[in-house]
């Protein structure tokens, strides 16, 4: 049987975007270690943080910072190229500090630069909210590219989380290798995520400039766009068919407790096809209400966006 470390570490790893924080505090209510079982969680926070692409804002800087492996230094020290900064980060409560300066240490650090400077230009272009870096990675044979933008809205329960990193051979590069990663999560009265994975393989012309490669990832991540808008476009004639209205026919929301009653209502005004009406089915207006509304169960799309949807309803309701 699992332990109480195992269980909550895998609740540490399926932590939504933006929610680490209140899956602490769940912890901390649900086991019988409460907070003392939170010291263990280290490498379970550390692991979650780094995959993640964790971002945090340095003493006296006024821009976020990647955390990730391929930025680390020795204990729990990361180090940012743009501000030429390393600084401590505590994975527990993501907070850093003792920033000190730092300077890169690579035969390649031109390129690196130039792949940074790039970057920003893309990066702030077309996320809002991102933060982004370029390491040098496998023993300075390689640049690795990361970028990041998180979206978040507790107020209106989702929150989310775009992800790409891609390799680079230096300094000839010739293929760029990577992985973009989607996660959002909808989570009022219910749960209701979407997960995509889309794999990337981009051949290079030889000698390419830092601004050509760029290029590159700009134009893949517009095809992994358009390719998730035709997924939706596809899901809305087939598994989509099976969504409620916003609201029924009635414009007045169900209240399922009482759907008893509603069934009685029916039979008094004389008409079977008043229930039919009033679950009549009809697809909402938008792509994005559309997931919003998805139903209990799993979809999937089995192409190379790999778009899934997970769903639970939490008032059982199927």
């Amino acid at each position: 049987m699992p332990s109480n470390l195992e269980i909550a570490s895998s609740f540490i790893r399926g932590a939504p975007p933006g929610e680490l924080s209140d899956v602490v505090a769940d912890i901390k209510a649900l086991t019988p270690e409460g907070p003392s079982l939170i010291s263990s969680l280290t490498p379970a926070f550390e692991n979650y943080n780094e995959e993640q692409l964790a971002t945090v804002k340095l003493p006296g800087g006024s821009e976020n910072v990647i955390v990730s492996a391929y930025n680390k230094l020795d204990g729990n020290r990361y180090y940012d190229v743009e501000s030429q900064t390393s600084f401590e980060f505590d994975h527990v409560t993501q907070t850093a500090s003792s920033p000190q300066s730092y300077v890169l240490e690579s035969q390649h650090s031109d390129l690196i630069k130039s792949l940074l400077k790039s970057l920003s230009t893309h990066a702030r272009e077309h996320y809002p909210s991102c933060s982004y870096g370029v390491y040098p990675t496998d023993n300075d044979s390689a640049a690795a590219i990361l970028l990041v933008a998180n979206k978040y809205s507790p107020n209106n329960f989702w929150n989310g989380r775009y992800r790409a990193i891609y390799t680079v051979p230096i300094p000839s590069a010739d293929t760029i290798t990577g992985t973009i990663h989607i996660n959002v999560h909808y989570y009022e009265d219910g749960n209701v995520s979407l997960n995509t994975t889309k794999p990337v393989s981009i051949s290079l012309s030889p000698n390419s400039s830092a601004d050509t490669i760029i290029k590159r990832i700009a134009a893949a991540e517009r095809a992994q766009q358009l390719e998730l808008s035709d997924a939706f476009s596809r899901l809305s004639e087939g598994a989509f068919k099976g969504l409620r209205r916003q609201l029924p026919i009635t414009r007045q929301k169900v209240e399922w407790e009482k759907v008893g009653g509603y069934r009685l209502g029916q039979d008094i005004s004389g008409g079977k096809d008043n229930v039919t009406k009033l679950f009549d089915y009809d697809l909402p207006g938008t792509l994005f209400e559309l997931f919003l509304l998805l139903p209990a169960g799993n979809c999937t799309n089995e192409n190379a966006s790999d778009l899934s949807f997970t769903s639970e309803n939490s008032s059982g309701i199927r």
